[in-house]
Order: C-alpha cells, then structure tokens, then sequence
C-alpha cells in the first residue's frame, strides 16, 4: 500500500486476486480495526456489522485473507490463533499471561529476520517470530496493592 489514503477494501482484494465478498470485506475491515482479534471475536463484529453471516464464512475469509497476505495469523502458546493486518515488516508481540492482551512490538534491529539463530542449521533465515510474555499495565494495576490503613497515627 502507498503512503497516505489507504487504499479501498475491494481494491485490495482485487489486487491481490481475492473475489470481493460482503463476508471478506467485513472481515478484512474488522481486522483492520481491531488488530490481535481471536476468530470467535472477530466473527461476532462481523455478524454485527452485516447481520447474519456462518462460522464457516468467517473462516473461509480469514483462510483466504491469510493466504493471500493480506492478514498475518499469529497463534502465541496455548492460546486461540489471532489476526492482524501488520503485514508488511517482521514485527514480534507482547502477549499478557493474565488477559490475553496483545501488543506489536517493532524489531530490535528493525529489520527481518530481526534476530540470528546461533546455529542456522543450513537454514536460510528470512523471518524471526518471537513472543513475549508478561503482565499489561491493566493487569498489573488490577492487582496493586491499593492504601493500607495506617495503624501507627493515634484514632
């Protein structure tokens, strides 16, 4: 895509060689939006976008989408697959072991593969995916210690 106006929905599609459909259109859209959606999430913003739509549909566009590079499906470790529309560089996440929450998080050196395997193994290396884990300030807040009463001042 160009700098500035992104480009049409349909026109991507197109481009790509994808049949335009309501169904990959809304999709495309929804992840566009809302980055890091699991395909149950995703599937319901799309059913409240364009009303009545299957499962099946929705996965169908999600599996086409991928496969044309139009979206990137990430599946951290025991967790359900997500989809962005961050396609276009090697980026790696922040994944919170408490929510769920994911985040992108540019390459260190800001080019793929990004990272050097120590061995190679003959291995030609073209992209490094890594995952982080922790705990998002959201979560870290909900669990901080709020005021203790102090118990030293007299009553």
């Amino acid at each position: 895509m160009s700098e500035g106006k992104p480009m049409d929905p349909a026109d991507l599609l197109r481009q790509h060689g994808a049949q335009v459909t309501a169904q990959r259109l809304a999709v495309l859209r929804v992840v566009s939006s809302r980055p890091h959606r699991t395909a149950d999430q995703i599937e319901e913003s799309v059913r409240a976008e364009i009303g009545a739509v299957s499962r099946q549909a929705v996965y169908d566009a999600l599996g086409v989408l991928t496969e044309k590079g139009l979206i990137r499906r990430i599946q951290p470790a025991r967790s359900p697959a997500r989809y962005e529309n961050r396609v276009d560089d090697n980026h790696h996440h922040l994944v919170c072991r408490r929510c769920g929450v994911t985040a992108d998080a540019d390459c260190a050196v800001g080019s793929a593969p990004c990272l050097e395997a120590a061995d190679s193994r003959g291995f030609v290396v073209d992209e490094a995916e890594v995952i982080y884990w922790g705990v998002c300030p959201a979560c870290q807040e909900a669990t901080a210690p709020g005021p203790t009463e102090d118990t030293t001042s007299p009553a």
